[in-house]
């Protein structure tokens, strides 16, 4: 059985784009239109990852300048390989210790990424201290303490037979009440928050199938099954999904977004 303990580890940028990319640009460009940015701000993307919502920023958001920040050197590679994103510029670091000055940016954002965040507290608090006064600090994270994370059945069914898969660090940070008493405990004002539901359609149960086994954490558990494991897995999910043979499949997912505004300075 593999421990819930342990760690989440993100380290092909191909395999994750799979996985979670194509899913992290669909409610990217739903929280774009939320946000709705002045164009010629300075952007902080706060575990960027493989860079797939740093990418909708420059192609959206017509960013004076564009920095992400990972603690994942192979991410970080991937995501400076991105044609888009040859004007962005990406630093290894960790989202409770940025490693930049304060004021530095006009937005500063977390996509997908809070509830992988040791102390969500420090790392909001450390995006309003990046930000200027009257920007914004903003995130969206999958609601995955209410079953809205894409691949929730996967995680159900393994679980079901015997298998804990690592969980999140800060899971409770993905609830909307949390992320308000997280926002608003950082000094943020004007705090409005919203939910972003998102689909995703598969060719085949197949395709489906062949990104999960490329996919981060539930891939790693995928590799030990045994065969007649996996063939019990593959039934569970079909009968979940009401699938048969190579149909089309498509999922659902819902993720809890959430903005706020850095207030003016004490003596400024």
């Amino acid at each position: 059985m593999t421990s819930t303990g342990e760690a989440i580890r993100f380290s092909d940028g191909a395999a994750y784009d799979r996985f979670m990319g194509v899913w992290s640009r669909q409610v990217g460009r739903a929280f774009l239109d939320w946000l709705t940015p002045a164009p010629d701000q300075r952007w902080l993307d706060v575990g960027c990852g493989n860079g797939a919502f740093t990418q909708l920023v420059a192609e959206r958001c017509a960013p004076r300048a564009l920095a992400g920040v990972d603690p994942s050197e192979a991410q970080l590679s991937f995501a400076r390989r991105h044609p888009a994103l040859g004007a962005a510029s990406f630093q290894l670091g960790d989202a409770m210790a940025l490693p930049w000055e304060a004021d530095g940016f006009e937005v500063a954002v977390m996509p997908l990424v809070i509830f992988f965040v040791p102390d969500p507290a420090r790392g909001v608090a450390e995006m309003a201290r990046v930000v200027a006064a009257t920007g914004t600090v903003a995130a969206y994270a999958w609601d995955m303490a209410n079953g809205g994370f894409p691949y929730q059945a996967v995680r159900s069914a393994l679980e079901e037979m015997g298998h804990s898969l690592p969980m999140p660090p800060s899971l409770e940070a993905s609830r909307q009440e949390v992320l308000q008493e997280l926002w608003a405990g950082c000094g943020l004002e004007r705090i409005e928050t919203r939910q972003i539901a998102a689909q995703r359609s598969f060719a085949s149960f197949g395709e489906l199938w062949s990104i999960l086994l490329g996919g981060p954490s539930a891939g790693q558990i995928l590799a030990t099954l045994t065969e007649d494991e996996r063939q019990q897995l593959q039934e569970r999910l079909r009968s979940h999904w009401q699938v048969q043979g190579e149909k089309p499949v498509t999922l659902t997912g819902r993720a809890n977004a959430i903005r706020g505004t850095v207030p003016a300075r004490q003596g400024g």
